[in-house]
């Protein structure tokens, strides 16, 4: 009797495990996931209207978007190796983000230049 029990135990929890799936409950925060090729695509997207943003001389809009490229970037986790390379790119993100700040658009423009390469970098590391 001791031996079934333990097997039903066994048994149960096996099933109770196996129920649901573990990357369905991933996101239950509320943000919407991505795969790292999606999220590397939607980062320079954002990019890109940053740099447009800051040519046509909004660095409102400008900020906007690297914030969303910051918070998009949050996606891109294959492996270590391209987590590292995301955290460089960020760098230049940061860093366009505070020249903006200061208001040197040239700055904020050479960051979002180096941050695009480091982001377009990403795609050919997965």
């Amino acid at each position: 009797m001791k031996l079934l029990k333990s097997a039903v135990v066994a048994v149960s929890l096996a099933l109770s495990l196996g129920s649901f799936s573990t990357t369905a409950v991933a996101c239950e925060d509320g943000r919407t996931c991505f795969g790292p090729m999606e999220a590397i695509n939607i980062t320079l997207g954002h990019v890109a209207e940053a740099m447009k943003a800051l040519n046509d001389g909004s660095t409102e809009q400008a900020l906007v978007h690297i914030k969303a490229a910051q918070s998009a970037n949050k996606e891109i986790n294959a492996n270590d190796v391209v987590d590292r390379n995301r955290q460089r790119a960020n760098g230049s993100l940061k860093k366009a983000k505070s020249a903006l700040k200061k208001d040197d658009a040239a700055g904020a423009t050479k960051h979002l230049e180096k941050a695009e390469r480091g982001f377009e970098a990403l795609k050919g590391m997965l």
